[in-house]
């Protein structure tokens, strides 16, 4: 029997990517916002529409930092 050695490119097609912040920060800020929109807007509506505009604007908010990423690159 002989033995194999493990190549190095095994190991990094394994390994995940993070996403880039500038994703994260889209998705806080107008997950955020259209929160605080919405709680203005439907001040007297039951409390979870606030919550759903808030996933609304997520997961716009993933869609554009995507965008943001592929056209203008990181923030950092």
């Amino acid at each position: 029997m002989s033995k194999h050695a493990k190549s190095a490119n095994n190991t990094a097609k394994l390994a995940r990517k993070e996403w880039p912040l500038v994703v994260y920060v889209w998705i806080v800020g107008l997950g955020f916002t259209g929160y605080l929109i919405a709680r203005v807007a439907l001040d007297g509506q039951p409390h979870p529409l606030h919550w759903a505009s808030g996933l609304v604007g997520a997961v716009l908010g993933y869609g554009v930092g995507w965008l943001w990423y592929r056209w203008r690159g990181d923030i950092i």
